[in-house]
């Protein structure tokens, strides 16, 4: 029988830490069938996740704790916090990754401590200058399109974007199976020329290079559009990007609920649309989705969003799993190997 992979989870990051960690959990392991491929470490507030557990006497589910005394809060200012609590659940989590305890990790936690942790304790993969973390954006298209930075690095150099667009060529490759992404760079203008000059000697790098099938520049109205597989930009920018996204679900349900309230007439119309819009509005659902992975750090690292439901939590096992099996990151030290011994000859 083959090893079972680890997983550990933060059960203390997110707004509803351990109850949505532990049923995602339990969720990811009915998807595997097989309980023996999966094994979850749940790092945290032992008797919490036990008390908690115990609420589920007939799982199946294979797993450990690992305890953790301090909880990194969503107010607490990461780098201040890792020196500090340095027994935290994302801490220890991400030190027992490091050690071989865990073939990945993944948090609902502090972004940016989950972010600052994973590259101070992890490390960074062999020619990566700069970790970052991708999303993927739901298109008019019949697949999604990545976009990164949508946070991690909030002022960037060329060469950085050049990475992004190199380990978000890789990891779409590997996770949606596309033989040759198309990877474009977010810009002002589709005409070459255009771009601040970090973005003209980024866009010079990306053209020259035989890593990825660059297909030039693309506009903030394009990427819903799936003209590109992989939209690389700042992390400034991107995180912008994801927010402004964020908000159209919410304005939309806003506007229904308005316009069904004007008349019987208009609410019987929304009821009829509404198992429609259900199944469209999906693909907008971060659940979905279920985290961002940490491109570039050296190990595999999942972040959720705060409010991660529990079929959140099983979508981010499910791609922490993914990229493990997939072996992304000797995919992105290979490139980017690669690409240095390029540059030097």
């Amino acid at each position: 029988m083959e090893k079972p992979l680890r997983i550990a989870i933060d059960a203390m990051g997110g707004d509803f830490a351990p109850a949505n960690e532990i049923a995602g959990a339990m969720q990811a392991a009915r998807h595997f069938r097989d309980s023996a491929r999966v094994e979850f470490v749940f790092v945290g507030d032992e008797q919490r996740i036990r008390q908690e557990l115990a609420k589920h006497p007939r799982s199946d589910m294979s797993y450990s704790i690992l305890h953790a005394s301090e909880i990194i809060t969503m107010k607490d200012e990461p780098a201040t916090a890792l020196r500090g609590k340095k027994d935290s659940s994302i801490v220890r989590g991400i030190q027992l990754h490091r050690d071989g305890g865990a073939d990945a990790f993944l948090s609902a936690g502090n972004t940016g401590a989950v972010m600052s942790g994973g590259t101070l304790i992890l490390g960074r993969i062999r020619g990566v200058t700069r970790p970052t973390i991708a999303t993927f954006f739901p298109t008019a298209g019949s697949r999604p399109t990545l976009v990164v930075d949508v946070g991690a690095n909030v002022e960037c150099k060329p060469r950085f974007l050049y990475e992004f667009g190199v380990m978000g060529s890789i990891y779409v490759r590997e996770v949606l199976g596309i033989a040759e992404p198309r990877v474009a760079l977010l810009n002002v203008g589709e005409e070459d020329s255009k771009g601040n000059a970090v973005v003209l000697e980024a866009h010079a790098l990306m053209r020259a290079s035989k890593e990825i099938n660059f297909t030039g520049n693309t506009e903030g109205r394009d990427i819903l559009m799936g003209a590109a597989d992989v939209v690389v930009c700042d992390g400034f920018t991107g995180n912008i990007v994801l927010k402004f996204a964020e908000s159209f679900i919410t304005l939309l349900r806003s506007k229904l609920k308005d316009f069904a309230a004007r008349s019987l007439f208009n609410k019987i119309s929304v009821a009829i649309m509404v198992p429609t819009l259900r199944r469209v509005l999906k693909e907008f659902d971060y659940q979905e989705y279920g985290g961002v992975p940490l491109l570039g750090v050296n190990g595999v690292v999942i972040i959720g969003h705060g409010k991660s439901s529990p079929l959140a939590i099983k979508n981010m096992i499910l791609r922490a799993v993914e990229v493990v099996e997939k072996n992304v990151n000797r995919r992105i030290e290979e490139a980017l190997q690669t690409s240095h011994e390029i540059e030097s000859t």
